[in-house]
């Protein structure tokens, strides 16, 4: 009777278990159905929104000009090498009434760590806008944008910044944002073009193979960048090198709407341990390091209009920083550099001074 007793508890006690347990399958399986029914709703709505989103794209296709061709074209090429020659080491005539020249750094602020060691950062050196625009890498081809300085301090990651793809990868830090386009450089074969960039439609305005024969890196620290495209006060510049001067830089003016070279200067700056470069006031600033990091400085100043000679230049001396600028960009309109340093993004502000007063 106890043994009969016993199976009987343990027979309820399991009938009651196995209740439990199909209640509980059972709304499971009900909570399931639930969620297939809501992603099954989401599913079609997203379908929805790319259908939407490939008319769009086609209706901007057709809105939007198709980006010219930039295959390389021989005889064009061998053209403008040709009218660049030819201008080679002519008188500048400046066009407008800018004197000055860097005295000393100012102040030196750091915003923050971004990326990786090698990159560049700047604002539209023409235009007023705030927006930061970010190049992580010496090969890649997307850009991040954010709207204003403060987002781009305070937000570690990139949720705040927009992202531009570009058509054509980038090679080196020698990018410019100049008054709405971007500037950058292409590599091609042996060849290096100049692809111009609208920022507002995301589309290629113009190209231009870049007429210098055999070039090699520009700056003897940072073998990455083959053509660096530099703004200040008298507009684009190109500063780049060849084999057949490789001891030293070279110089050229750019036109930003037709991206032909008007003029080209043999500088007596040299590559080696140069790691960067910029323009103020029509004279060529380079900057110097060593390949053990110390601190860099601007050893060799080069005037196109004649009126700075080298030797009467300041030696100007950046604060120690942490390894090597990969990216220095000059803006006219704040006097100050920005640069990229190891990874840190850094500003230098420059203190100016009349070229007869150095």
């Amino acid at each position: 009777q106890e043994r009969i007793s016993q199976w009987h508890d343990q027979s309820s006690r399991y009938s009651t278990e196995l209740r439990d347990f199909k209640n509980q399958v059972l709304g499971m399986l009900e909570a399931a159905e639930k969620e297939r029914e809501a992603m099954r709703t989401e599913a079609e709505s997203a379908a929805v929104r790319v259908d939407r989103l490939e008319r769009e794209v086609d209706y901007l296709e057709t809105q939007n000009p198709a980006p010219p061709c930039v295959e390389v074209d021989e005889t064009l090429m061998e053209k403008q090498v040709a009218t660049a020659k030819q201008r080679k080491n002519e008188k500048y005539t400046k066009l407008t009434d800018c004197s000055d020249t860097i005295a000393s750094i100012r102040s030196m602020k750091i915003l923050k760590r971004f990326g990786s060691s090698s990159g560049l950062w700047t604002k539209d050196a023409a235009g007023n806008s705030e927006k930061i625009y970010v190049f992580d890498g010496t090969a890649n081809d997307t850009m991040y944008v954010f709207p204003r300085m403060r987002e781009f301090t305070l937000f570690s990651a990139t949720r705040k910044s927009a992202r531009i793809k570009l058509p054509y990868p980038w090679v080196g830090t020698g990018h410019l944002v100049y008054d709405g386009h971007l500037y950058y450089i292409r590599q091609q074969g042996p060849s290096f073009q100049v692809i111009k960039f609208n920022l507002a439609n995301k589309t290629v305005v113009d190209s231009s193979v870049f007429p210098a024969e055999e070039q090699i890196p520009v700056f003897g620290l940072s073998p990455f960048t083959y053509i660096e495209v530099a703004a200040d006060e008298e507009g684009l510049w190109a500063i780049y090198a060849t084999k057949e001067d490789e001891k030293n830089i070279c110089l050229a003016k750019l036109d930003p709407s037709s991206l032909d070279i008007e003029q080209m200067w043999d500088t007596p700056c040299p590559r080696e341990n140069a790691e960067g470069a910029f323009v103020v006031c029509g004279a060529l600033h380079v900057v110097y390091n060593t390949r053990l990091p110390s601190r860099s400085r601007v050893q060799c100043v080069f005037d196109v209009s004649g009126t700075l000679a080298p030797e009467d230049a300041s030696l100007v001396y950046f604060p120690k920083r942490y390894g090597s600028h990969s990216g220095m960009k000059y803006s006219p309109r704040e006097r100050q550099v920005y640069a990229w340093d190891d990874g840190y993004q850094i500003i230098y502000r420059m203190e100016m001074k009349k070229k007869t007063e150095v």
